[in-house]
C-alpha cells in the first residue's frame, strides 16, 4: 500500500499529474488488474525499454527542478533540515551523499539551459547531465585561455549533441577534449598546460600500501599517474593475454581479476636482478636463504625458506624459484656456512625450448594436453642442484604441472614413454 502523503492543494498540473501517474502505476503494478511483462511481443519490449529510459529522463529533470526550487523557498524546512537534499533523503529513504549530488547537479542545470532542455526531452539521461555540467563548468574563465561565453554555450550544445550516441563514459572523453572543439588554435598549448598541471598534482598525490596479513597474503593500494598507470597495464594485459607469444600462458579459463593477479605475480619476478638499483654499495635483489639440505631434497621434504625481508615461504616455493626465475639464493650447510651466492639461475634458450616444444609436443606430465605455448621449460634435475640446461635434462610442463612437481603434496616418477606420473601423497 502507498504510504500516506500530504495531499496537493494548489492545483499545479505538476501536482495532479504526479498523483494520475502514481494512481497509473499502481494499476500497471497491480497483479489483480495488469497483465503481465511476458505477453509484451519482442517489438514491444523494445519500445517500453526504449521509452521508459526517455520518460526517467523527463521526469529526472521535473524531480530536480522541484528540489532546487523547494530547496530555495524552504518548503522542507519544517522538520529543520539543512537542506532540501537532507529532507528528501530522510522522507524517501535514499543516501545523503545522493541527495545532495541531485541539489547540486539541480542547481547546476539553472545554469546550463542547453542541458536541463536535453533532460527534459528525454534526449540526455542524468549521468550524461552531470558528465556535461561537469565538463563545461571546467573551462577556463580568466587566463590566457579564458572562453567566453558564447563559446562555452556552444560546447555545450556540442556536448549535449553527442549525448544522443555516445554514453556517459565516453562523453567523459569527449568533454574533456571540447576545448579543441571551440578553440582548435588554441588547444594543443591549452591542453599542454593543463597536462603539466595534473601530472604535477598526480606526482604529489602518487601512493602504495601494502599490509601483510599473515595468512600467505599481501594486500595493497596504489595511486599512481596516468603514464605508469598506462604502462602497468599495457604489461598485465600482455601477460595475461592468451595469445602471449612466450611459453607460460596463463589459465585463459580463470577469471579475469585472477588473470591479471597471476601476470602482476609474473611481472615482479620477471624483474632483472642487474636491473635494480645499488644501496649502501649493494643492490636490493631479493635474497633466499635456505639449507643446502633443504634445496637438494625430494619433493617430499617440507621445510621453509626465508626472504631476506623476513617473509617466509615454503622451501618448495624457494626451488620453484630457483628452477625458473632469477633470484639471487643464499645457500647454508648445517652450520650455516655459505657455500653459494650465485646471481642467478640459467634458463633454457629460446632455441633449446623450441626444441623441446619439437620433441616433447606439448606438457609431458601423463594425461595433460597443454600445448607448448602453455608449458614451462622444467629441468629434472635441478640446475641448484647441479643439473645443466640441456635438453636431455629438460622438459615441457604446463604451469599447472609444475608446481606440482614441486609441490610436497604429490610424488612423481618417470614412465617407459617418456611422461611422468603423478599421485598425492597418502
Amino acid at each position: 500500500m502507498r504510504d500516506q502523503v500530504e495531499t496537493p492543494t494548489s492545483g499545479h498540473p505538476l501536482a495532479e499529474f504526479t498523483t494520475r501517474l502514481r494512481d497509473r502505476l499502481d494499476a500497471l503494478t497491480d497483479p489483480a488488474q495488469s497483465r503481465p511483462v511476458w505477453a509484451l511481443d519482442a517489438a514491444e519490449q523494445r519500445h517500453v525499454l526504449t521509452e521508459l529510459a526517455a520518460a526517467t529522463a523527463q521526469l529526472e529533470a521535473l524531480r530536480l527542478q522541484v528540489l532546487a526550487e523547494a530547496d530555495r523557498s524552504g518548503a522542507t524546512g519544517a522538520e529543520a533540515s539543512a537542506s532540501a537534499a537532507e529532507w528528501v533523503a530522510s522522507q524517501t529513504r535514499q543516501r545523503r551523499s545522493h541527495a545532495r549530488s541531485d541539489l547540486k547537479l539541480a542547481r547546476s542545470l539553472e545554469q546550463h539551459q542547453p542541458t536541463a532542455s536535453g533532460l527534459a526531452a528525454g534526449v540526455v539521461n542524468a549521468d550524461q547531465a552531470r558528465v556535461i555540467v561537469r565538463s563545461v563548468d571546467r573551462l577556463p574563465i580568466d587566463g590566457d585561455f579564458a572562453i567566453d561565453p558564447d563559446r562555452r554555450l556552444a560546447a555545450e550544445h556540442h556536448l549535449v549533441a553527442l549525448a544522443r550516441h555516445h554514453d556517459a563514459k565516453d562523453l567523459e572523453v569527449l568533454g574533456a577534449r571540447v576545448f579543441e572543439v571551440i578553440a582548435p588554435d588554441l588547444a594543443e598549448a591549452y591542453e599542454g598546460r593543463l597536462l603539466v598541471a595534473q601530472e604535477a598534482v598526480a606526482a604529489r598525490k602518487t601512493s602504495l600500501t601494502m599490509s601483510d596479513s599473515g595468512d600467505g597474503q599481501v594486500r595493497g593500494r596504489f595511486t599512481i599517474p596516468a603514464l605508469h598507470g598506462a604502462i602497468l597495464s599495457k604489461a598485465i594485459l600482455g601477460l595475461a593475454s592468451p595469445a602471449r607469444s612466450d611459453d607460460v600462458v596463463i589459465d585463459p579459463d580463470l577469471p579475469t581479476p585472477v588473470r591479471h593477479g597471476v601476470a602482476f605475480t609474473q611481472l615482479l619476478e620477471a624483474l632483472p636482478a642487474d636491473g635494480l638499483p645499488t644501496v649502501a654499495g649493494g643492490d636490493i635483489t631479493v635474497v633466499v636463504t635456505m639449507r643446502h639440505d633443504q634445496l637438494l631434497a625430494d619433493l617430499a621434504s617440507v621445510g621453509v625458506a626465508t626472504l631476506d625481508t623476513g617473509t617466509r615461504i615454503s622451501a618448495g616455493e624457494a626451488r620453484r624459484l630457483a628452477c625458473a626465475h632469477r633470484i639471487l639464493p643464499a645457500v647454508l650447510d648445517g652450520a650455516s656456512v655459505p657455500l653459494d651466492l650465485g646471481r642467478s639461475r640459467r634458463l633454457h634458450t629460446r632455441t633449446q625450448r623450441l626444441a623441446l616444444a619439437q620433441r616433447d609436443r606439448g606438457c609431458t606430465a601423463q594425461g595433460c594436453d597443454k600445448p607448448p605455448a602453455m608449458c614451462h621449460a622444467h629441468h629434472d634435475h635441478p640446475w641448484s642442484a647441479g643439473g645443466g640446461t640441456s635438453l636431455d635434462n629438460g622438459r615441457l610442463l604446463c604451469g599447472h604441472h609444475h608446481r606440482r612437481v614441486h609441490d610436497p603434496a604429490y610424488h612423481h616418477h618417470l614412465t617407459p614413454d617418456g611422461t611422468l606420473e603423478f599421485r598425492r601423497r597418502e
